[in-house]
């Protein structure tokens, strides 16, 4: 989402090299095409002005640390200032007080609310919560039968709202099947429209003091920019909202809304949607996006998203296999799908430090998530016996898996050519010391060599 605004940053601060102390008039030109910069982001004006002299005021004049050249120190100046943009700490939804713990969901048709509902309610779940997902948009038949569906998948139980009940009744009758069945978090999934209306925010002030949620949280697509934060606004006013959930964030989105809301409404993001499957949806860390927008990587997200999906057992199969060189084909499609599960390859090379500077080279290799996809589809169409011992795989037998995965025979030449070569550098590495042991090996002083 911030890659341009990460390419505009990054060329402003190679201008910056070369000074022992930051002067007014070499931070005024860096500064001025950071407010350019964060202005073709599709920042809100004001914060966008604001923001630019807040840096310029802290690093006008300052000496450079001897840590760090000029370009670094003004780096770090606007870490720390794009982590109080938006928001300055990590910001938890409230789930003590008051049981069953309340959550309604507001915002627009289309945002993207039922579908976070489902999203939040596993997440939830999958934190020993015991979750009540309570359909409260009666005007759209299709958004009960949604969550209906989204329960089922996740087995999560769902309040069975009809068209015809009105939306306090459901949401005072969820609260009591709630008690009753020993459900201690309702996530309620209220009525949109296309557009602020009068009706809509009446409703939604009525559930509101029906049921006194923990928490409300708006929904926005993070796709529509400004026109976000001006909804969130309005929804704050009326409503007092306690946090938002950006969704669509792996879009391409310019990443205005997420730079703006926070400092517009006075209300945190909470939680970002990075996909269409029901586990993207991640706990918002300001100063997180703030080094992936300053092309710093996020390390900390990149491992716990790994510890998600990578099973340990698996993991140390999978390690003896490498040092015994068992490394199949299978094994080979097994790591593609755990990749899969972390997100795109867009998404976790953004996670890297210093991915973004790779990019730009010329010969650079450009993530390619058809290629993924393509090799998965390959391997699939090997039989058992092919994927455990490749060497049988002759002519006939290429022909008749680019059949069946609907690629070529050089698709596959493709990818067997480079399971065969990671092998080799397998093989390469294993020889070395402390490959199989996982310890280095001591040298021992000539003289005493037996």
């Amino acid at each position: 989402m911030f890659e341009n605004l990460t390419d505009r940053l990054e060329g402003v601060f190679k201008k910056l090299r070369g000074h022992g102390i930051l002067t007014e008039e070499n931070i005024e030109e860096a500064m001025r095409e950071v407010r350019m910069a964060l202005l073709e982001a599709d920042v809100n004006f004001k914060v966008a002005k604001d923001f630019v002299a807040s840096v310029t005021e802290k690093a006008v004049g300052r000496e450079v640390s001897h840590k760090l050249s000029p370009g670094q120190q003004v780096i770090k100046i606007v870490h720390d200032e794009l982590v109080e943009l938006l928001g300055g700490s990590t910001e938890q939804i409230r789930l003590d007080g008051k049981q069953p713990v309340i959550i309604m969901m507001a915002g627009l048709q289309g945002s993207g609310k039922t579908t976070t509902s489902g999203k939040l309610a596993r997440m939830l779940k999958e934190k020993g919560r015991k979750p009540f997902l309570v359909p409260a948009d009666v005007y759209r038949p299709a958004a009960i039968e949604q969550l209906q569906i989204l329960g089922d998948r996740l087995d999560i139980p769902v309040y069975p709202s009809t068209t015809g009940m009105k939306p306090t009744a459901i949401c005072n009758q969820a609260v009591t099947e709630a008690r009753n069945q020993g459900y201690d978090t309702l996530i309620i999934d209220t009525a949109g429209r296309l557009h602020v209306d009068e009706d809509m925010m009446s409703e939604l002030k009525e559930v509101q003091v029906a049921v006194e949620p923990s928490e409300v949280l708006f929904v926005a697509d993070s796709m529509t920019g400004q026109d976000a934060v001006t909804v969130a606004d309005k929804f704050n006013q009326d409503l007092e909202i306690s946090g938002v959930i950006l969704t669509k964030m792996e879009g391409d989105a310019r990443g205005g809304a997420a730079l703006s809301i926070k400092n517009v409404t006075g209300k945190p993001i909470k939680f970002v949607g990075t996909g269409e499957a029901l586990d993207a949806l991640e706990v918002f860390h300001p100063d997180r996006v703030a080094s992936r927008i300053l092309g710093m990587g996020d390390v900390l997200t990149l491992i716990e998203k790994a510890e998600a999906v990578v099973d340990k057992k698996k993991a140390d199969t999978l390690a003896k296999k490498l040092k015994k060189s068992q490394f199949s084909l299978e094994d080979f499609l097994d790591q593609i799908q755990q990749i899969k599960k972390m997100g795109s390859i867009e998404q976790i090379m953004g996670m890297i430090p210093g991915i973004n500077k790779m990019k730009q080279l010329k010969d650079a290799p450009k993530p390619d998530e058809k290629e993924l996809g393509k090799t998965e589809a390959i391997i699939r169409s090997m039989t058992l016996k092919e994927r455990r011992d490749h060497r049988i795989i002759n002519a006939s037998r290429r022909q008749r898996i680019a059949n069946g995965s609907g690629t070529s025979v050089a698709d596959v030449n493709r990818v067997l050519k480079s399971y065969t070569a990671m092998l080799k550098m397998m093989k390469k590495m294993r020889g070395k010391p402390g490959f199989a042991s996982g310890k280095k090996r001591r040298k021992v002083p000539k003289g005493l060599k037996r």
